[in-house]
Parts: structure tokens; sequence; C-alpha cells
């Protein structure tokens, strides 16, 4: 039978089974991933972003076209994690823009939302790249908008995207030569690939297990909200989204979040396209829910029992949870001030030197899982100060930064476009409190210029890339671009990756030892080096980070 038009039900089907086949494959595709080094996450960030959305999706109670694309817009954008995820949020964001007023959706309808959708993740990114998602993304989107006409049916339409998205995929390798080198097709496009696959799938009406756990694809997702404690001043964490039906400003938000706090902490509300998220800490979440059914109608409610939750649950770290538990206290009781620090941290000793150096408030996460915009807005909330920085720390995290900032309505968010965390540093230490925050934003982005990062870790599989053949298990050094140095012994690769970073310029070398290296053998790499480099500053910290056994930074 020939389908011509598909319905919101339809469509929230395709939009799980999509979901679900991602979310299947995400390790194969953070396997594609060009380097090989243990943090591929290409696959998990995409999984982890469209997860949020899909847990919106399946707790709708009203299943129209507007509901379904609502959820799947403002869901997957505060899940986003990862340049890859903030791309697919903002690809879902610019689809669901074309479909939203619509009963049903025809050939047209869909060609044109592909094709706005396209449109609006190319404006996401400052220097879109082709031979990534975003070529995937296109390829598909003009296919669709040459089919339209051509046919009256679907499965023929939806099954010719496909194939001819499958071929953009393939011709990724000779678009970015990185990915030649490395004998892999773009990953972000291999994901976008497979989430076309499940919804088609789900067009079909394919044996599917729609279920998606309220937990789903959030293993591991870094946390920056209280943690449970013994006596909790408000039991119950209430959530839920408002689908406004009346008048919402600026004005009307911030009297929101002023009666939350009179009944509650741990407050975050985010507003986006005609909805609202709320969550909220309190003793009484009828309170907050009546507040909240004077701005609209509600979905996604979902309220947690934390008191006999922390029963349940053995406290692994009581010491850093006690630690993290007294800082927030110190932000709470923090008076406001003129500008506030947020920093991406990957280790208890990166953290500490934040810390030291006047953060206000550290996301962990970093290389091993990125925070998602939801994690950031979050933190935003923490703050207490009129201008805000960001420090991302990582490349793969910068885009979520940005959609957090964009997100925000009530602070100045500045985002320090920072790739590594040495780069953090340095920036929070050119910080001069009489600057504005406008010179000072300047600074930042001067100085950090003159940072040069190298980290050293192992690989995970057998490559060829940067002109270097790499065998599962060889150590690597890797600088700001490429693969500076490979071998088998961690303190060589770490020496001749130094040697690589260091010119007439460099006058200092900074030491950031991870979890597995010992104060001795770190120090031990010291002493080679003011041996080697007997004009150079060199110091030498713990930073705790996994995975990565030393971030060295050049200055």
């Amino acid at each position: 039978m020939v389908t011509n038009t598909i319905d919101a039900k339809i469509l929230a089907r395709m939009f799980l089974a999509g979901a679900k086949n991602l979310e299947a494959k995400k390790e194969w595709i953070n396997e594609l991933n060009v380097f090989p080094v243990p943090d591929g996450d290409t696959g998990t960030n995409m999984t982890l972003t469209i997860m949020s959305a899909a847990r919106e999706v399946s707790g709708l109670d009203t299943c129209n076209m507007n509901a379904v694309a609502k959820a799947i817009s403002s869901g997957s954008l505060r899940g986003a994690r990862g340049n890859s995820g903030v791309i697919l949020s903002q690809l879902f964001r610019g689809f669901t823009k074309g479909i939203r007023d619509y009963e049903t959706l025809d050939m047209m309808i869909l060609a044109n939302a592909m094709q706005k959708a396209v449109e609006t993740a190319y404006k996401a990114v400052m220097k879109p790249k082709e031979g990534t998602i975003l070529t995937v993304a296109k390829g598909a989107a003009d296919k669709a908008t040459e089919l339209v006409g051509t046919t009256d049916d679907l499965s023929v339409f939806f099954e010719e995207i496909i194939k001819h998205a499958d071929y953009v995929l393939s011709r990724t390798p000779d678009m970015l030569p990185v990915l030649k080198e490395a004998g892999v097709v773009d990953s972000g496009g291999q994901g976008l690939v497979e989430v076309l696959k499940g919804a088609f799938d789900g067009f079909l009406g394919k044996e599917i297990d729609y279920t998606i756990d309220a937990t789903s694809g959030s293993k591991g997702l870094t946390r920056i909200t209280p943690q449970a404690e013994a006596d909790i001043k408000f039991g119950y964490c209430t959530e839920f989204i408002v689908m406004l039906e009346k008048h919402y400003d600026h004005e009307t938000e911030r009297e929101f979040k002023s009666y939350l706090e009179s009944i509650g902490d741990s407050i975050v509300v985010v507003s986006d396209d005609g909805i609202v998220k709320v969550h909220v800490h309190t003793n009484d979440p009828g309170l907050a829910i009546q507040r909240a059914l004077t701005y609209g109608s509600l979905t996604s409610m979902k309220i947690d029992n934390m008191r006999e939750e922390h029963q349940e649950k053995l406290i692994k770290d009581a010491e850093k949870v006690a630690a993290q538990q007294k800082e927030e206290v110190e932000e709470q009781e923090m008076p406001k001030k003129e500008i506030g620090f947020i920093s991406v941290s990957i280790g208890d000793g990166i953290g500490e030197i934040f810390r030291e150096l006047g953060v206000d408030y550290l996301i962990e996460g970093g290389q091993t899982m990125n925070p998602s915009t939801e994690d950031m807005l979050l933190a935003i909330d923490k703050v207490n100060a009129e201008h805000i920085f960001i420090l991302p720390n990582n490349k793969n995290i910068i885009l979520a930064a940005n959609q957090a900032k964009a997100l925000c309505k009530d602070k100045d968010i500045i985002v320090i476009p920072t790739k590594t965390i040495p780069q953090g540093i340095t920036a929070v230490i050119n910080m001069v409190p009489e600057k504005s925050p406008e010179d000072n934003e300047a600074q930042m982005l001067e100085e950090i210029k003159k940072v040069k990062t190298g980290q050293v870790t192992y690989a995970v599989r057998d490559t060829h890339i940067d002109e270097k053949e790499i065998s599962e298990g060889d150590i690597m050094g890797i600088g700001d671009h490429e693969i500076l140095s490979v071998g088998k012994e961690i303190q060589d690769v770490t020496m001749d990756m130094i040697s690589k970073l260091t010119d007439e310029d460099s006058e200092l070398i900074s030491v950031y030892y991870g979890e597995d290296i010992s104060e001795e053998t770190a120090e031990a790499l010291a002493a080679r080096l003011e041996e080697t480099y007997p004009d150079y500053d060199i110091e030498v910290n713990f930073g705790g980070q996994p995975i990565y056994y030393y971030v060295i930074s050049v200055e």
C-alpha cells in the first residue's frame, strides 16, 4: 500500500526508532574516531543528545505535531553534547521548525524541513567543514528536494534519501584527507545515517522496542546538581515541562524563579520556543505545579523522593561528595559579584588548580565525558555573577557552551574558546579584576594563542595517521593539531613530543601528571627536562586526569 503522508504518531515512532538504532551502534561509531585515542566519543555524544529528546517524546501526553516537534527540539537542544551532538540538535531544531505547523507531513513539507535543518545547522558552526555530518545532512536534504514530484510513495522517498546519504558518507574521505589517511568515514555522518535508517525501520513498522528508559543513554552522565545527603532539606526532586499558553517574558521568568526559590532550591528554569523546562528540589511539589499551571499545560512530569533514594544508594566517594556540598554551600552564600568563572575540569588536581585561581564552579567532564548544554545552564544558574566566563577547555565542548550562552537570558555569558586545560589555566590567570569584561575577554583570547599543548595517551587500535604507523597499545604524544610522537615508553614519547613543541621563544614547560603516573615518575621526567632545557622554567603539578598520562603546556 502506498503511503504519501505521515502524522505525529508515525513521526514520533520514527524518531524513537532512529534514536534506538543510533544507541545500538554508538560503540561502532566511537571506533571511527580519527585519532585512535581511548576517548573516541562521537557515538556516545550523539546518543546522549538524541536520547534526551527521545525521553521527552516518549513522555508526551498529547501526540500532535507541535508537541512532538517541541519535544524533539527542546530535548535535543538541552541534552546536546560535543560538536556532533550540538550539530545533531541544530539539525533537529531546524527540521522541527519546518513541520510543527502541520497536522500531516507530505514529501514537499519533509523536503523543505530537511533543507531548513541543514540551513540551521550550518549557521550554528562558525567555520563549517565539508566531509562531516553537515555534508551528509546536505546531501540527504538535496536528494529529498530532487525526489519531490517523482514518486507518491514515501517508502521510495525515504529509501532513496538513505541510499544517497550512504553514498555521500562514503565520499567523506575524499573531502577530508585525515579521514582517508585513517581509513574511516566521518563518524558524525555515520551517526546521522544510522538515525535515518532507524527512522525508516520505524516508518515500515518493523519489530522494534520503542521503550525509552528514564535514564536511557545517560550512563556515566556528568551531573553537577548537589549530591543527596543524609538530612535532605528539600525531599522531592521535581521536574516538568510547561507548554506555554499565556504571555511569558523575561520578567515573568524572573518572578517564576523567585517563587520557586521561596519553596525550594537547586532551581533550573530554561525557556525555549514556547516551552519552559523546570527543575526544583522542594518539600511541596504541588506548589510548584500549581504556579506553573498559571502559564500553560504541563507534560513530562517527574517527582522523585530523594530521601528514599538516598537510603538505597551507597556513597562511593564520601570525601568528594562532602567537598562538593561544602563548595555549593559557599556558592549559595556568595554575594553577587561582577565577574564569575565556570571551567570544565578533568581531574582532582586540575580542579584544585582552577579553584585556587578563583574559578567559581567546576563541571567535571572534559575528554572522557563532554558536558551537555543543560549541564552548562545548571552551572550558570549556580554562579552569582553579572558576567560569567566559561572555559570549555576542549574543542568538542565549545559548541555546547555557545549553545548555553544563546539560551541564557538573564546573565552576560562570555565563552572563551579554550581547547585544552593549559589554555583554560592561562585564560583565568590573565583575568584582571580592574578591567572590563570586554577588555578581559580580549586579553584572554590573545594569551591563549601563545599556549602550545601536548597530551600523552595510548592507542586503542592500529591505524596510519599523520604519516605515522600506529599499533594498538602504542604510546602517543598528541599536539594541538596532530600526533607528534609515537613509541613504546611513556617518558621517552613525552620527551620527544616536548622537543617538537618548543622553539626559540619558549620559556616555560608545565607538566600535569595523570592518575596513572606516580609523583616519583613525574619528578624523574622533570629532572630530564631540567637537564635538557636548562634555560626553561619547569613546573610539575598533579593533575589527576584519567586516560592522559601527561598534559604538557609550553609557553
